[in-house]
């Protein structure tokens, strides 16, 4: 090449760098909000990845041996979508211009469903690397299941960019040790190490070596010092990729808000807009000289050769995939099915589903079923956090994912919970597997916040949680569950589901394996249960009558779980006092609340007096009854019927509210 050729593709990359600082601070400025900082520091170091070392096609962003992207650092998404629109994945300089708008396809924060590119919702910090682990860990896994030596149809990586933010969060840390711990080399993390926060320095927060800890959590650390030296930027992710037994961060020294020179290197670049002056003085800077909202035409044509390679890439898969399906053709129909996510609906066809032996606890029958399940669910993949022998979440015969061995369906995910969560999602987002996550019920305070995002994107993970009362006796208040039921169904699109039997635990899981875009938790039990003629097929309306009453119902009992019992006895005694008494099953309000208002009025009359008992949080249930029975304070040491007797959850006590209620 010569020196002229030379000279001309160095200063149409830097312009074309320039084209990503400038949109962003452009769209910001129009707004009037966001975060210019992150996009003009970072430009030249997630252009050189894109243009040079990420395996992408903006002409199919489902490609699925694509590499995948996550801005874990959100708030600078205008950096993602000045990447979207260059790259020519659809997003145009209209969409640019209502960043932030009501209803744009350029929102606040990324939003995975919402803008064609963006692999994850992101911005509550830590959420991104740590799902980003996830999609590593399921490209190893499928990688582990389908390549042959000849055909590396599984064969990309997972890239995410953070801030110093993002590895403040607690969650990143954890995330990051398991990624390390199990080898995940195709992750690589670009640090955007810029040593500024919302309040200024990271020094009055925030003095750790980074570098050191990550090598400590079995990381690769390589740094560069420059983060506009895009040579160096790119000499690095291929260092990262020779690595192949770690996980690698990037760490790349860059000044926030660069070429706005009032305001670089300052807390005034992270989150507010340059400000129109300064704006027209960082143009001057980067000698900017078109119009707003314009990119130079050698810029545009430069970006239609990339998009063009870009697109060999897939090409040139598609055609080793069809050879693939030629010589291993039952692997490729299996990677098909997978990805397509076609096996679930076969779960009713397995012979013994609906089988059980004697009362249990609905974490032995979950235990069951799940097994049951994942005899026809071969992409099922999930693990507890350190728990799994208290909350019955091992598949029979199917492994252990390990740093040795990336072949196991079984997961480990250490005392993580919030990160085995996010880990979740990005397993989800991935594509080809169905992930599952357990832990006590009390510990979803830890899991929270990842469930929130799951249910944000749409994301179909279930959550197997345990020991789901009062029940769980000797160990104390820490571990009984109070609030967490009303926590946990007050979020949108999330279904929580409290089953009271084996059939109703089986119905459950049914419901989180077919469905396609809502989370599921199924709360299960530490004690014994009673298992009940008639149940399970009613829980897909969320609530159902298990017993009718003898004669026209003078009043409905209603209860989810292991309290489905106690109205159950209770309703008996009521029968023989002359009290015809109606028992209904509610372990899912959602599913409920989804049923027409026929329905609905047929369960709950509104002329019948009706009474609630869960042994939990009564907020919520006066909606459905007049007088709710539980529990509005902690709970408390002991064996476990000695503390529902302590708190009031007996058949006698029940039966007094029951009585006293009808006299009302």
């Amino acid at each position: 090449m010569k020196n002229e050729e030379i000279i001309n593709k160095l200063k149409v990359e830097s312009n074309t760098i320039n084209a990503i600082r400038i949109i962003s601070a452009e769209a910001i400025q129009k707004a009037n909000s966001g975060h210019p900082g992150l996009p003009m520091g970072a430009a030249p170091m997630v252009y050189t990845l894109w243009s040079k070392q990420m395996k992408h096609n903006p002409k199919n962003p489902n490609w699925f041996d694509r590499d995948r992207f996550v801005l874990s650092a959100g708030h600078g998404s205008m950096l993602l979508y000045s990447l979207l629109h260059l790259f020519d994945y659809g997003l145009t300089m209209e969409d640019i211009k209502a960043f932030r708008q009501l209803g744009s396809k350029t929102p606040g924060h990324p939003e995975f469903g919402h803008t064609i590119g963006v692999e994850m919702t992101t911005g509550p910090l830590g959420q991104g690397i740590s799902s980003a682990v996830g999609m590593a860990l399921s490209e190893a896994y499928l990688a582990e299941k389908f390549n042959k030596e000849t055909f590396r149809v599984i064969d990309h990586y997972t890239y995410s960019l953070c801030g110093d933010g993002c590895l403040m969060e607690g969650i990143s840390g954890e995330a990051a040790s398991l990624a390390g711990t199990l080898r995940l080399g195709k992750l690589i993390v670009l640090y955007d190490s810029n040593s500024i926060s919302i309040e200024g320095s990271t020094d009055i927060a925030f003095r750790e070596n980074v570098s050191k800890r990550y090598e400590a959590y079995g990381w690769q650390v390589i740094k560069v010092a420059d983060g506009n030296d895009t040579v160096a930027i790119e000499e690095a992710i291929i260092k990262a990729k020779e690595e192949k037994n770690k996980p690698t961060l990037i760490k790349v020294t860059t000044t926030i808000g660069y070429g706005c020179i009032a305001k670089q290197g300052t807390a005034g670049a992270h989150g507010e807009p340059l400000g129109k002056a300064n704006l027209e003085e960082t143009k001057k800077f980067l000698n900017w000289t078109e119009e707003e909202f314009c990119v130079p035409e050698e810029v545009k044509e430069n970006m239609k050769v990339l998009v063009s390679k870009l697109t060999d890439e897939e090409n040139r898969w598609n055609h080793s995939f069809k050879a693939y399906s030629k010589q291993f053709p039952e692997l490729a129909f299996e990677l098909m099915k997978w990805i397509n996510d076609e096996y679930a609906n076969n779960i009713l066809d397995i012979e013994d589903y609906w089988n059980y032996e004697g009362a249990k606890a609905t974490r032995v029958s979950s235990q069951e079923v799940l097994n049951k399940i994942a005899r026809c669910l071969p992409n099922l993949i999930g693990g507890s956090a350190d728990l799994s022998p208290s909350t019955k979440t091992i598949m029979d015969g199917r492994g252990h994912f390990t740093a040795e061995d990336h072949s196991g369906s079984n997961l480990h995910f250490g005392v993580r919970e919030h990160a085995m969560t996010a880990i979740a999602n990005g397993i989800s987002l991935h594509g080809g597997l169905k992930p599952y996550v357990a832990g006590f019920f009390v510990f979803c305070d830890y899991m929270k916040p990842a469930m929130r995002m799951a249910a944000i994107m749409n994301l179909p993970v279930t959550y197997i949680m345990t020991h789901d009362s009062i029940g769980v006796g000797e160990d104390g208040p820490t571990h009984q569950p109070i609030e967490h039921l009303i926590t946990l169904r007050s979020i949108p699109n999330f279904n929580v589901i409290r089953p009271a039997d084996y059939k109703e635990t089986a119905a459950a899981w049914y419901i989180a394996q077919t469905s396609k875009k809502t989370p599921t938790a199924l709360i299960l039990s530490r004690q014994n249960l009673m298992q009940y003629e008639g149940s399970g097929e009613g829980l897909y309306k969320g609530a159902y009558i298990l017993k009718e009453a003898s004669s026209k119902p003078k009043l409905i009992l209603v209860a989810t779980g292991s309290e489905v019992e106690l109205i159950y006895k209770v309703a008996e005694s009521l029968e023989e006092k002359g009290i015809s008494t109606r028992v209904v099953s509610m372990p899912s309000w959602k599913l409920f609340e989804d049923q027409d208002v026929a329905y609905k009025n047929e369960i709950f009359p509104s002329s019948i007096k009706k009474m609630s008992v869960e042994a939990g949080s009564t907020h919520g249930w006066h909606r459905y009854v007049d007088k709710a029975i539980g529990i509005d304070s902690f709970g408390a040491s002991g064996p476990a019927e000695k503390v529902y007797e302590y708190m009031g959850l007996t058949v006698e006590m029940i039966m007094k509210e029951a009585e006293a209620l009808l006299t009302i």
